[in-house]
């Protein structure tokens, strides 16, 4: 025990110094002072943390005196919730007032009421990992719920009795699911089993809570984990009904034993090509720096239009046909109202929707005004359309897979190729707007508007043509309009 503190310590070495004044500071004025919660969690694991969480027995007036001379600013971050803010050079703490909070089940909003000792604080805190402290300045270990033994052990425990817990702050079984994801902790029957009773109790989360801990989750090194342990408990069916629903139907391919399984499997594979790659032929793929959240939810939800579409065939298969198109119209209305944002939302869609393209490509028949529609319709989202596609391909079939991915590098050449002669990523009709408006002595407008699409369409297919032929193609196709003789 006593080596572990010391290494904790020694994690912290970096705030030490500020740790240290601050708690002579409190002491000094007849106050308690401990750094509490995430910091001594990931001291103890050997992670670091910007964060600087301290707790005292001080009312928020009194912290606030305390802070003014020691810090170069001060602000409040929730007096009535009993924390003050305080940053002194690069340094930013936040200290909040003992609690002891009552809640009325209602809402997540508890009735604020101070507390008056260090246990009775530690108490009402999410998790016994998140329920160890260090008093200041003496930097001794504050540790009444085990959590140090939960930590060794990689388990979630709550401080209270899980249901109550969880009655408190219904948000706080979303966090479970987090803390798997991020830690590689499992929970414990008894926060499985409280999670799984109290999950329609997070109706009462606004979405704007479920969507940031969602966006954590999405973007810890295990996320797989904490997918499972939603749907495992009941809670996706409220924050994802796609999700389990998925588990329903079974792959077309027989590959996996459901559409929920592969679609885990995808989500794994995209994260594992996110940085740099090798792909043969071509000295720099596209990029995609991870953790990306467009990638990972593209991944985890491109099959969602499945139940929708299934269908039995006579021949004893099953075929899901359009469901990239379902999908993404599904993808649009689950998002929204986890409420992203609109951008995220436009490129999880669009990436559902396009997921399949490939998959025309056969053995490299498409033409290069195929490969230009590939690229045009991808558009910014090229480079994960790349990965989401290949990590799609999940036969076990080991000569399969090695097919596909070959056919695969094959289309990232061609578009390479392509890009590098025609500059792809910037595909325009060879006239603008202002010309097409001249030549045909229209007015901007949805005339004018189908003019361009006309042209774009008509330089993907064919190429660069040169405004000459463009004005050829141009004024052929207003021949054959209703709005030519008018």
């Amino acid at each position: 025990m006593r080596a572990l503190q010391q290494r904790a310590v020694a994690q912290l070495a970096p705030q030490l110094r500020v740790l240290t004044e601050l708690g002579e500071i409190f002491t000094c004025a007849g106050h308690e002072l401990a750094l509490v919660g995430g910091p001594v969690r990931d001291a103890f694991l050997g992670r670091s943390s910007e964060d600087i969480d301290l707790t005292t027995s001080a009312s928020p007036e009194q912290t606030e005196a305390l802070l003014k001379p020691w810090a170069s600013t001060t602000w409040d971050i929730g007096r009535a919730f009993g924390t003050i803010g305080a940053q002194q050079g690069e340094w930013k703490v936040e200290i909040t007032s003992y609690r002891a909070d009552a809640y009325d089940g209602i809402t997540r909003k508890p009735v604020v009421a101070f507390g008056d000792n260090l246990n009775d604080d530690l108490r009402r805190r999410d998790f016994t990992v998140n329920a160890m402290a260090m008093r200041l300045p003496t930097m001794e270990f504050v540790d009444p719920y085990d959590g140090l033994g939960a930590l060794a052990r990689k388990e979630l425990v709550t401080p209270a009795p899980a249901e109550v817990s969880f009655g408190d702050d219904p948000l706080r079984m979303m966090r479970a699911a987090r803390f798997v994801a991020q830690l590689g902790f499992t929970a414990s029957p008894d926060v499985v089993q409280a999670m799984t009773e109290r999950a329609s109790t997070l109706s009462i989360v606004s979405p704007e809570r479920v969507h940031d801990e969602l966006v954590k989750l999405m973007l810890a090194p295990d996320p797989r984990a904490g997918l499972e342990l939603l749907v495992q408990t009941g809670i996706a069916q409220l924050v994802l009904p796609e999700l389990p629903a998925l588990k329903l139907e079974i792959d077309e391919h027989h590959r996996h034993k459901d559409v929920f399984e592969h679609s885990l499997t995808v989500l794994e594979r995209a994260m594992a090509l996110e940085g740099p790659r090798e792909v043969p032929g071509l000295e720099s793929p596209d990029l995609v720096q991870g953790p990306d959240l467009v990638l990972r939810l593209a991944a985890l939800l491109h099959d969602i239009g499945k139940p929708a579409t299934r269908r039995f065939e006579s021949g004893g298969g099953v075929s899901f046909h359009h469901h990239e198109m379902v999908g993404a119209k599904l993808v649009r209305k689950r998002l929204r109202e986890l409420k992203f944002d609109k951008e995220t939302i436009k490129a999880v869609s669009r990436l559902t929707e396009l997921h399949l393209r490939f998959h025309g490509y056969g053995g490299g028949e498409w033409t290069d005004s195929a490969v230009r529609r590939y690229v045009t319709d991808a558009g910014p989202l090229l480079s994960r359309l790349h990965l989401l596609t290949r990590s799609d391909c999940t036969t076990r079939n080991r000569r399969k897979a090695a097919t596909l991915a070959a056919t695969y590098d094959d289309l990232e050449r061609r578009i390479a190729a392509l890009m590098a002669a025609e500059e792809l990523g910037k595909v325009r009709p060879e006239l603008d707007g202002n010309q097409i408006g001249e030549i045909l002595g229209i007015k901007p407008g949805p005339v004018l508007g189908r003019a361009y699409k006309h042209l774009l369409a008509y330089r993907l297919d064919a190429g660069p043509v040169g405004e000459d032929a463009a004005r050829e193609e141009l004024l052929r196709w207003w021949a054959e309009q209703p709005e030519s003789s008018a």
